[in-house]
Order: C-alpha cells, then sequence, then structure tokens
C-alpha cells in the first residue's frame, strides 16, 4: 500500500510548493506537511543600500503583490525618517493600494479560486482554470472580469507610473501629483469597477452559496479551524488597508492586543522549519503550541476573513451589508470556515472599489503638495499595511547616512504558514481513507490551502548561511529517525 501521497507541484497559486501527505498502515491520514521549496533572499540584498531604494526595490519581490510592498515599503520610509506624507500624497497612497486590492482579489477569485466552485472540484483538471470558467459563465462574463481587472492595474499605473512595477512613492509622499484630467480618468473606470465587484459578490451569494454541495464545504468542519486573528483597524474599529492599529482576538472574538506597526515585535515571534523556506510567525504572548488550533495555540490567521473578524464593520455602504450577510449567515463572529475566505475576499473586493471611487471624487487628491522632503537624520523605521492577503510588515534600520543595515519583511503568507499547515492535514485526514485518491479528492486537498491566497515569492526572502538540510525516515507512517546537516 502507497505510504505518501505527494502533489508536487501544487497548481493554482503564486510560486512553487509541494504537499506531502504521509498514511498509516490502513492507508489514513498520520501526518501531512505544505513545504514551500523556492527561495528569493530580498531581505538580504536590500542591505547595503540607500533606504530610499527600498519602495522601487521590494516590489520586485512579486507580480502579483508589487503594490503593498510599494506602499508598506514607503511608510517604513516615513518612520525611518520622521516624516508624515501631506494629505495628498497620503490619499494617493491609498487610492493606489485600494485599486492594487480590487485587481489581486478579482484575479484570485475568478483565475485560481472560483473554478473549484463555480466548475466543481470533480471537474476535469484541465478544465479547472480561467479559461472552463469563461467556457462555463460566457465570453460576456470573461470579457467584464478582464475589464474590470484592467481598470484597477491602469489606475495603479496613472498613480505609480506601473502597475507592476511603481516608482511614485517615496520618503514623505508622492514623487508626482495627479492632474486633474487622471483623476476624472479614473472616477470613470472606478465607478465600473465597483459595478462589476458588486456583480461578482452576488454571482458568489447566488451561484455558490446557493449551491448546496458549495455551501456544505464552506459551513462545514473540514475546513474549519478555531484560531487568532489579526488585521488593522481604523479609529472606528473598521477596516482600512492603508492605516491604523493591528487588532488581535481570540478564538472566541475578545479582544487580546491592539497595537502599533512600531510595537510588532512585542507581539509577533518566528520560528524557523528546517523542512521549509517559510517562517512561522505566531503570537509571542500566548507561545507555539505546535500546530494545533485553540485558545491555547498562538497560531493567528490574516487575510480577508481575519480582517472581517477583527473589525466591527466596512467603511462604505454596500461593502457593510455584505459584512453584515456574512456574518449573519453563520450566526457567530468570528467565523473559523476557512472556505468563508473567499466570501470575505469578494466583500473587500467591493470595498476596496467603493474606496477607490470615494478617493478619485476626493477634492483634495489633485492638490498640488503630495511631498514632504525629509530633513532629519535616519535611523529606524516600520511601515504596515493590508496586503491582499494579509498584513504586511516592513522593518528598516539604517545608519546616519541612510544607508539600510537590516531589513525584517513579515508577510501575510508566512503569517498564515502555521493554519495553512493545519488545514491542508485536517482536509486530507477527512478526504483520504483506506490510502484511496484520485485526482478530483487531491483538488479537495489543495483548496485547503488554495484559501489563504498565498504568495510564496512573497514569503520565502530570508536567505540562511547556507542551505539547510534535513532528512526524515519513515516506517509504516512512523518518524523513527530524523538526519541533518549538522549531525554528528
Amino acid at each position: 500500500m502507497t505510504k505518501k501521497i505527494t502533489i508536487d507541484p501544487i497548481t493554482r497559486l503564486e510560486g512553487h510548493g509541494r504537499i506531502d501527505i504521509l498514511l498509516d498502515d490502513a492507508g489514513n491520514v498520520a501526518d501531512a506537511y505544505l513545504q514551500v521549496v523556492e527561495l528569493r533572499g530580498f531581505e538580504k540584498f536590500c542591505q547595503g543600500r540607500p533606504v530610499e531604494e527600498l519602495p522601487r526595490i521590494t516590489p520586485k519581490i512579486c507580480g502579483v503583490c508589487p503594490g503593498a510592498h510599494h506602499i508598506a515599503s514607503a511608510k517604513a520610509c516615513d518612520a525611518v525618517y520622521g516624516v508624515e506624507p501631506p494629505p495628498a500624497g497620503r490619499k494617493l497612497r491609498e487610492l493606489f493600494l485600494n485599486a492594487h486590492i480590487a485587481h489581486s482579489h478579482l484575479l484570485h477569485f475568478f483565475a485560481l479560486a472560483a473554478p473549484d466552485f463555480l466548475l466543481g472540484a470533480e471537474a476535469p483538471a484541465a478544465r479547472r482554470n480561467l479559461l472552463g470558467l469563461i467556457d462555463a459563465l460566457g465570453e460576456e462574463t470573461g470579457r467584464a472580469v478582464l475589464r474590470a481587472r484592467g481598470f484597477a492595474q491602469k489606475i495603479q499605473a496613472i498613480i505609480a507610473g506601473h502597475a507592476i512595477h511603481p516608482v511614485a512613492a517615496l520618503p514623505g509622499g508622492m514623487a508626482k501629483a495627479l492632474l486633474a484630467e487622471e483623476r476624472a480618468a479614473i472616477e470613470v473606470m472606478a465607478v465600473e469597477l465597483a459595478a462589476f465587484c458588486e456583480q461578482a459578490l452576488a454571482l458568489f451569494e447566488t451561484r455558490v452559496l446557493g449551491d448546496r454541495a458549495c455551501a456544505a464545504a464552506i459551513e462545514g468542519d473540514t475546513y474549519c479551524h478555531e484560531t487568532y486573528y489579526a488585521g488593522l483597524v481604523d479609529t472606528a474599529g473598521r477596516v482600512n488597508f492603508y492605516d491604523g492599529k493591528v487588532r488581535v482576538v481570540d478564538p472566541g472574538g475578545a479582544e487580546v492586543a491592539l497595537f502599533a506597526a512600531s510595537d510588532y515585535l512585542e507581539h509577533i515571534a518566528e520560528r524557523v522549519l528546517p523542512w521549509s523556506y517559510l517562517k512561522l510567525p505566531y503570537l509571542k504572548k500566548v507561545g507555539w503550541r505546535g500546530f494545533t488550533d485553540g485558545k491555547e495555540s498562538g497560531v493567528y490567521r490574516v487575510n480577508s476573513l481575519a480582517r472581517l473578524n477583527v473589525a466591527c464593520g466596512m467603511a462604505t455602504p454596500r461593502a457593510e451589508e455584505a459584512y453584515q450577510r456574512l456574518f449573519a449567515r453563520f450566526g457567530q463572529k468570528p467565523v473559523h470556515h476557512t472556505l468563508a475566505y473567499h466570501w470575505a475576499r469578494l466583500i473587500e473586493c467591493l470595498f476596496a472599489s467603493e474606496e477607490t471611487l470615494r478617493l478619485a471624487r476626493d477634492p483634495e487628491i489633485t492638490d498640488a503638495r503630495v511631498r514632504t522632503v525629509p530633513t532629519g537624520t535616519p535611523k529606524e523605521g516600520v511601515g504596515v499595511v493590508e496586503a491582499a492577503r494579509g498584513t504586511l510588515y516592513h522593518h528598516y534600520r539604517t545608519n546616519s547616512q541612510g544607508m539600510v543595515e537590516a531589513v525584517n519583511l513579515i508577510v501575510a503568507t508566512a503569517q498564515n504558514n502555521a493554519a495553512m499547515n493545519m488545514s491542508v492535514k485536517k482536509a486530507a485526514a477527512a478526504l483520504i481513507h483506506a490510502g484511496k485518491v484520485d485526482d478530483q479528492l487531491l483538488n479537495r486537498v489543495e483548496m485547503a490551502f488554495r484559501a489563504y491566497d498565498p504568495c510564496l515569492a512573497c514569503a520565502t526572502h530570508a536567505l540562511p548561511g547556507r542551505m539547510p538540510l534535513e532528512v526524515r525516515l519513515h516506517r509504516g507512517g512512523e518518524l523513527v529517525r530524523t538526519l541533518s546537516r549538522d549531525s554528528s
């Protein structure tokens, strides 16, 4: 009987990874691992560079997440120099970030997640993709998806020079002001973007939640973990992507922390796994208890559902209505059902598009004063934003000349690493029995990590002194010996 099942490569995500599922003698799941086998190294080669270059360097980490890195980096540089952008500069950054999140959420749902729900996990692997989805929904819907996402990308390009490699955010603000004709063009695109995001949410609520099998998967126990949650909230406690404090709630919904970005090291610690290039952040005051959920475990989650779980609501009307519908359906808060991340993602997509339109109509957005030129001596600073995939920390330390001495990046995918491993194992254990597997079943296992929208290029940035090596020997599904590079 097969003792090990490997899914390599895992599919429909950004980056490269694999899943190893170990079986016992009866062919049931004994353990499972989500392994990240790629390495980037951005923390290391940012050292020795002028800090003001980092908002242009760090977006190169990933072609999906560049906007979030651009703004988090600029905010970290603000803190390094002790400077605040003028109101128009701040609003331009926020407008850019909301358009970025709208594009990313649309990309993930329609290209990566929707085939599992709108085509069904039982659909052939060759059909479970964007082309298969367009074939099922119709060419008109497919064109509408591409058009809406294209608008979000164009808005980013107008503000920051390029949607993929943005360059406009600088320490103290932005490099260029928004022209009146550019603002008018953004407003036109934002109107259509918001209309489509509302349609996308309606599609989910009718076609996915209205399907008995899909609803059972979303609301069932196979994809459910009771963890802590973290995310940015504004002064009123609502979801905010650009600024605010990080709020943490426990599995029962009680607030356990509310902290400024500069204090993140008091609350978050990181572990290193010998079998993955992806670190394991956890709540320092709770402690690490391994891959387990519950109030005694320091495992916490970020991303769309986590943000809704920690917030008291949304700051825009249509997103607030959708927020209320989600929690009414589950009858509890926090919602612990992992596949509900997809629903929360589309609610956030609507929120981001509404915010994009609101900011595009703000008369101050075209003010020529978009930057406060730094004059202070650079030192150390932390910037935090909500990336599409969750809370993103950039922490820089420089010398008095502004040359970077140390960089720490804690990205959302790393913060969800423990939860993704737990989710993969639980799904595999619920679905695999007596060693019997097929493509459709393994795709259901992959759905466990796909809900987190992981970005592995962003997450694997730490460069060790030498390549780690660990070999684990299993007999009958049990670990009998571990050999590492440093073993005698």
